[in-house]
């Protein structure tokens, strides 16, 4: 246990370049060998498969028995509550569609928290797209318990947000960045799960700045796909062929993510959602939800954001014209009326 201590220390050392507190001192991994998951959609499935490819001991959790099975099959330990899976990890990930999903696992009927305000997890790590708010809230009732067992300055257990970039072929290939917010020791100490399962982690400070980052994120590329997808139109119906165009933006100022690597004119870039009917990708649905907390944290710190507004209307108009599971590309074509590049 020393020997792994140690080698955990230097570890840490290497991948962060950072002081450890001398109040509060976590060690890393090798604390962790036994990680709970709860949530195997798209995303978490391929994220809980990196866990275990890294050699984690995993228990897992989700309202889908046939996907439970196929991890059962190959001798992961599942269990039938989010309770359960606490009980026998000592760090839970949870991976879920929403905010009130992430409430009813942690505070619902056998969620994590049922057991009273004695836990056996030392970190709770959710990786859903929630609102900030919601972040916070479950963080404050996580630090507010007390640990089973207190080992290296250990006093209370602790939650970090820590949504995700990169979509499913990201967590397939085990290339995710993680933005993470709560406690600094905590993010050193789980880092190494972070990149089992991604490339990059980012700390982006105190409770609940993971899931601001992401709806900041996401803000943004969805009014950058829009602005592309609307000046794209413009050109063709000037005259200028998309192809053309997008040589232009991507060697000139108006060069960004949605022009140079997720083209949304069909024909242009091949291995997108454009090149395949849209399907795939980050679903329109998806990005409405995620824009619909951007404009609830706007309006609860009183900023006005026009542009989230608008793009908000726009993508839900999208999802009720029948284009929600289609990539939040197909903007271009379903809202724009854009043409395919022939």
């Amino acid at each position: 246990m020393a020997i792994c201590r140690v080698r955990a220390l230097v570890s840490l050392a290497k991948l962060n370049s950072t002081f450890i507190s001398p109040m509060r001192t976590f060690s890393s991994s090798c604390q962790f060998e036994s990680v709970g998951f709860i949530g195997l959609g798209n995303m978490g499935y391929r994220m809980a498969n990196n866990l275990m490819k890294a050699g984690y001991k995993l228990t897992v959790h989700d309202i889908n028995f046939d996907v439970m099975k196929t991890f059962s099959d190959v001798g992961v330990t599942t269990k039938e509550t989010p309770f359960e899976v606490g009980e026998t990890s000592d760090i839970v990930i949870t991976m879920l569609p929403s905010s009130s999903h992430v409430l009813d696992v942690y505070n619902g009927p056998n969620g994590l928290l049922q057991g009273g305000n004695i836990l056996r997890p030392r970190i709770f790590i959710d990786s859903s797209t929630i609102d900030p708010q919601t972040s916070r809230k479950i963080s404050a009732a996580v630090s507010n318990c007390s640990l089973k067992e207190k080992k290296d300055l250990w006093e209370n257990p602790v939650m970090l947000d820590a949504p995700v970039s990169g979509g499913v072929v990201a967590a397939e290939t085990g290339t995710l960045t993680f933005m993470v917010g709560g406690s600094e020791d905590a993010y050193l100490a789980a880092k190494p799960l972070f990149l089992s399962m991604g490339r990059n982690s980012i700390y982006c400070g105190g409770a609940g700045n993971g899931s601001a980052a992401k709806i900041c994120n996401n803000l943004a590329l969805a009014v950058s796909m829009l602005g592309v997808s609307e000046a794209l139109v413009l050109g063709q119906s000037l005259g200028i062929a998309a192809s053309t165009l997008t040589k232009i933006f991507n060697s000139s100022s108006a060069r960004c993510w949605s022009s140079d690597s997720y083209n949304p004119v069909p024909g242009v870039m091949e291995g997108v959602p454009s090149s395949r009917n849209y399907g795939g990708g980050f679903a329109s649905k998806l990005m409405a939800k995620d824009l619909n907390l951007a404009s609830e944290s706007a309006k609860q710190v009183g900023l006005k954001c026009p542009l989230t507004s608008q793009a908000r209307e726009i993508y839900t108009k999208l999802c009720k014209d029948g284009h929600e599971t289609q990539d939040f590309s197909c903007v271009f074509r379903h809202y724009y009326s854009g043409k395919d590049e022939l």
